[in-house]
């Protein structure tokens, strides 16, 4: 029986072996491809890159990496936070290598430091068209890239300096590389599959590897070859993962430790230590530095379990689709389950549905650190399943046998009102948010879902009329909440997609933010004179801010609002507000390794922001990095480089309070030996010490310090 003409162009052949269907032989394209494929990257690049420089530095801890990236070699290879290399951010550097650069060749700016990220987002974007053309055709993957492009959280992550927004595009590039591979066996595919999931290791640690189970399982069920080949081109795809990764990760540990930077979050200085640690099991079982620990439910997310993905913080980032999604994979393996094994349509559905799966599985469950952004690296599954469910049940709508083609409607049917239903539910949840949209959303869903039920609505001109219906049931709200994302400024460490939920929003974090002087418009990527700000806003309404009793974010400096110092000052890479007596102090601390010490990395990157001098961040992100030792920062201070001890800070402080550190260890006893050898300055409400004054002799607190270091107790080094 011949199929009836399909307008949507969403009809692909049936039943036909991977080796089949490469994309390679020239075929005539319905009029609609170009303009759409133009609509689509041109839109794109678009929301990405417009106004892209509103947020200022977004996450002032990456800010000032990137920043460190643009005068030191060295700082670039390793990702060190400061120029001066005394300890590196929590990640591996691979987002940091690219804005860096970036920042190497423009200035160092805000624009030169997101532009990059947003360009990745327009490539994945192209990529995800494009390796979804292959199998299954223009229309499905233009239905791709626009799930992809319209997902909040990816859009968030696309316009931002966290490493989020590069891993999505790197593991989008992985698949493009694995789809190539399956095509026709290709072990030089498979290796350059294997070689972005490397780079991913790289951005994220282990996140970069939580997809690599769906590759080994795709590729050794549907690649067209025996299964002798099909297993010793995994194992090479395999060993490129490694060589990827492991140059990186050698060099650091073959690096003489005295000469390169401490892997910030170790905790011996070992960048195994941080991948398999903190950056990794840590993140899934709790522990290891991560402030979920035991199953509380991380920072800035909902609580571990299997609806986590669903919650109030989390559900409008990423979750629009995934219910409907999970339909179309369920249907489509039904529907496939007596192909040949190297069916294309199976191997697609295999491929994203284990992504989504397994990624969301990971994610929901992890008792460590959480923020919802994570969530990004859901995104490509939940595009690629959309596109090829609705591509694979599309093509059985008018199947010869009767049950499949029930089936295959029943199941566009519940996938896209169980759509339409659930963005009505988070739509909700915003309810003074242009609420008439979500009685769109559900109108349209019903009426698509109704219509799929019946055969003459699937054809001929219904047909168009009902994907229309259809992609506004499923688009509509994700679309609503990305143009909500792009038009709000972000900044600190814990940006989130969309409008604020009801009630603001369990750690939703929304802060007016004065304008940007001139200075600080330059400061950030703008024109004019050097300003004191580490970040700002535009005027706009920023979110994102402290994760509690710190500087918020979206606080710019020389605002009058709070300051960077007291108990969890610093805030979480919010960029704290500094004052013009203090930047002018730190500024003029040249011919010094580092202008001043603190503890914790998110009030030492604020100050390298302001100031544009190397700050040391002691105690690391946390404040807790065992770095340095007492004994260790008495050489630097002897040596004369550093010239300011600034006193509270993130982590350890003189009254025990802190941040995100405890008080504790090497950071409190360095805040002690420091108050009892050296004079005690006050500047713009700042209680900072002068390395270079130390205590007259004479002074009570001197002869203190000498008894003290007499006494058989001896000292912590």
């Amino acid at each position: 029986m011949t199929q009836p003409p399909d307008p949507t162009g969403l009809t692909v052949p049936s039943g036909a072996p991977l080796a089949a269907a490469t994309g390679d032989a020239p075929t005539k394209d319905p009029w609609w491809v170009r303009p759409g494929l133009v609509g689509l990257l041109g839109g794109t690049a678009l929301l990405y890159l417009w106004d892209l420089s509103a947020s200022g530095y977004g996450n002032s801890f990456y800010a000032a990496a990137v920043q460190a990236a643009t005068r030191s070699w060295k700082a670039l290879l390793f990702g060190s936070l400061d120029q001066g290399n005394f300890i590196t951010v929590d990640k591996p550097p691979a987002s940091l290598w690219l804005m860096g650069l970036s920042g190497r060749i423009f200035g160092f700016s805000s624009w030169s430091m997101l532009v990059p990220d947003a360009l990745c987002g327009v490539g994945a974007v192209a990529l995800m068209y494009a390796l979804t053309r292959r199998w299954f055709g223009p229309a499905a993957g233009l239905l791709a890239g626009a799930v992809l492009a319209l997902t909040p959280v990816a859009a968030l992550m696309f316009r931002y300096d966290n490493p989020d927004g590069v891993l999505t595009f790197v593991l989008v590039v992985a698949a493009y590389c694995l789809v190539r591979a399956l095509d026709r066996a290709s072990v030089w595919w498979l290796v350059g599959a294997g070689a972005a999931l490397g780079l991913a290791f790289l951005t994220k640690m282990l996140q970069g590897f939580v997809v690599l189970p769906a590759f080994a399982l795709v590729y050794l069920v549907a690649a067209p070859t025996g299964l002798w080949r099909r297993s010793w081109q995994t194992l090479v795809g395999g060993a490129a993962v490694v060589v990827a990764a492991g140059w990186w990760v050698a060099t650091v540990q073959l690096w003489p430790q005295g000469s390169r930077p401490y892997i910030g979050g170790s905790t011996d200085n070992s960048v195994l230590n941080l991948a398999f640690g903190y950056n990794g099991l840590g993140r899934v079982f709790g522990g290891s530095g991560n402030r979920g620990g035991g199953g509380g439910g991380g920072f800035g997310g909902d609580r571990p379990g299997w609806l986590r993905l669903f919650g109030d913080q989390i559900g409008g980032q990423v979750s629009w689709l995934l219910p409907g999604c999970l339909v179309l994979l369920v249907a489509g393996l039904w529907l496939t389950r007596r192909a040949p094994r190297v069916d294309r349509s199976r191997a697609a559905l295999v491929l994203w549905g284990a992504w989504t799966v397994i990624t969301s599985v990971t994610l929901s469950l992890a008792k460590g650190t959480f923020h919802p952004y994570y969530t990004a690296s859901i995104a490509p599954g939940i595009a690629g399943l959309a596109a090829a469910g609705t591509a694979v049940l599309w093509r059985e709508r008018v199947a010869v046998q009767a049950r499949a083609a029930w089936v295959a409607r029943g199941a566009l049917a519940v996938a896209v009102t169980i759509s339409g239903v659930w963005a009505f539910v988070l739509l909700g949840r915003t309810s003074d948010w242009y609420p008439w949209l979500r009685v769109v959303v559900l109108v349209a869903a019903l009426g698509a879902g109704l219509a799929a039920l019946t055969r003459r609505a699937l054809t001929g001109r219904g047909a168009t009329v009902l994907v229309g219906a259809g992609l506004l049931a499923v688009l509509g709200g994700p679309a609503a909440y990305t143009a909500a994302t792009v038009t709000t400024a972000q900044s600190g460490g814990q940006p989130t997609a969309g409008p604020s939920t009801r009630g603001g929003g369990r750690g939703t974090f929304r802060l007016a933010a004065g304008r940007l002087t001139t200075g600080q418009r330059a400061r950030a990527g703008g024109t004019g004179a050097s300003g004191t700000g580490a970040s700002g806003t535009n005027g706009r309404t920023s979110r994102g801010g402290a994760a509690g009793g710190g500087i918020a974010a979206g606080r710019v400096a020389g605002s009058g609002m709070g300051g960077f110092a007291g108990p969890g000052g610093g805030g979480f890479g919010g960029g704290a507000a500094t004052s013009g007596q203090l930047t002018a102090l730190l500024r003029g601390s040249r011919g010094y390794r580092w202008s001043a010490a603190v503890a914790g990395s998110s009030t030492a990157a604020g100050l390298e922001l302001a100031t544009n001098t190397s700050v040391m961040a002691m105690g690391g992100f946390t404040g807790r990095d065992p770095t340095p030792t007492l004994t260790r920062f008495e050489q630097y201070v002897r040596s004369g480089q550093v010239h300011y001890y600034l006193a509270g800070g993130q982590g350890g402080t003189t009254t025990g309070r802190g941040g995100f550190g405890r008080g504790g260890g090497s950071t409190s006893a360095i805040s002690s030996w420091v108050e009892q050898h050296f004079t005690p300055l006050t500047v713009g409400g700042q209680t900072l010490y002068d390395l270079t004054r130390p205590l007259p002799a004479t002074s009570p607190t001197a002869r203190r310090s000498a008894a003290a270091a007499a006494a058989p107790a001896g000292r912590e080094s």
